[in-house]
């Protein structure tokens, strides 16, 4: 019982029993009642997300603007309450505004001039810092980031390894030793230096606009999957850039790929050590062309231990990523702004 509910009871003498449990109950309910009114003014004061989120892609990343009516993100990918939209219109309405990086090029549209209060800005790509220029222009405009890179706000890989407890080891047959698909090829890349000194030892098929031996969609896998080794070869070496030359082209096809990218032990973030070959784990190129010609069927076979419990899902929708917004937004800083977006994504 508090102090001020006894002090008039000891100046009047002694209570009685009857009242002091009185007094208590009173005080009780008193506390309670309290408590009740605090917990009310608090649920009454939260944000409440009645309301669909609404992202609104500034300009559609891909060529092709997919189908976005009806509910897409909860039909497709199971996320609820999103509502995907390529309407300009809708700019005051929206609660994200994303902006492809391509949409940010010279002689293309400027970003709104006008940003509605609580509204956050995406900035996304998911090309190397080699290929992304003019990033200088857009420090202090950023709320968050949506790229390949782990540490980003939104994280959208390439592609990833998802359990799959039915999944068995499944080998194409193979006609030929090796195989790289490559459309812009430059003398100045590290891959172009590789693949010539490599080919000095072993033949490579190449296929691909640069061999002027393009592939259909539907071609791709058919013909890698002949090869029991792919050049899994990025454009350019950067943190976590491991593209679908590692998921689509080397994995999904059931070859075993010979990466160059970044280095090893960033590659095994994402897949298991033994799934693949890394460039640099051999002292030389010819060393590297020794152990690909001389392997065993028993020690090929060992790169497909993987299947066994994985399965290869790739991130090729731009709904999918898109959607993911939705789904990392509750917990994203909501005051966030890159200062430096350039040196944020050259790091």
């Amino acid at each position: 019982m508090t102090r001020a509910l006894l002090l008039p009871w000891l100046l009047c003498g002694r209570p009685s029993v009857k009242a002091v449990v009185t007094a208590g109950l009173f005080a009780t309910t008193l506390w309670n009642l309290k408590g009740f009114l605090h917990c009310f003014k608090v649920f009454r004061e939260a944000p409440k997300q009645t309301e669909p989120l609404v992202v609104l892609v500034w300009e559609w990343p891909s060529k092709q603007v997919p189908n976005l009516s009806g509910d897409v993100c909860r039909e497709l990918y199971g996320i609820a309450g999103c509502r995907l939209t390529v309407e300009r219109q809708l700019l005051g309405r929206a609660n994200v505004v994303v902006f492809p990086h391509t949409s940010l090029r010279p002689g293309k549209d400027n970003l709104p001039t006008k940003r509605p209060p609580g509204q956050s800005w995406v900035w996304v790509s998911l090309e190397s810092p080699s290929n992304t220029k003019a990033l200088a222009r857009w420090n202090q405009t950023f709320n968050w980031v949506m790229t390949y890179r782990q540490d980003s706000d939104i994280f959208i890989p390439y592609g990833k390894l998802v359990p799959n407890q039915s999944a068995t080891v499944n080998i194409p047959t193979k006609t030929s030793l090796v195989s790289w698909v490559v459309s812009n090829y430059h003398r100045t890349q590290k891959r172009a230096q590789v693949y010539k000194n490599l080919s000095r030892y072993l033949h490579v098929n190449i296929y691909g606009k640069a061999n002027k031996k393009p592939l259909c969609n539907d071609c791709l896998l058919p013909t890698t999957s002949k090869s029991k080794f792919y050049l899994a070869f990025e454009n350019s070496i950067h943190q976590d850039y491991i593209t679908e030359k590692l998921w689509r082209n080397s994995l999904m096809a059931g070859t075993v790929p010979v990466v160059l990218g970044p280095p090893r032990a960033n590659y095994e973030q994402f897949v298991p050590a033994d799934s693949f070959i890394h460039v640099d784990d051999f002292g030389s190129l010819a060393e590297l062309a020794t152990f690909l010609k001389t392997m065993n069927s028993s020690r090929y076979r060992q790169f497909f231990a993987w299947q066994e419990r994985f399965s290869v899902k790739l991130y090729d929708d731009w709904r999918e990523r898109i959607c993911t917004i939705c789904t990392a937004y509750p917990s994203l800083p909501r005051d966030r702004v890159y200062p430096d977006l350039q040196s944020w994504f050259n790091a």
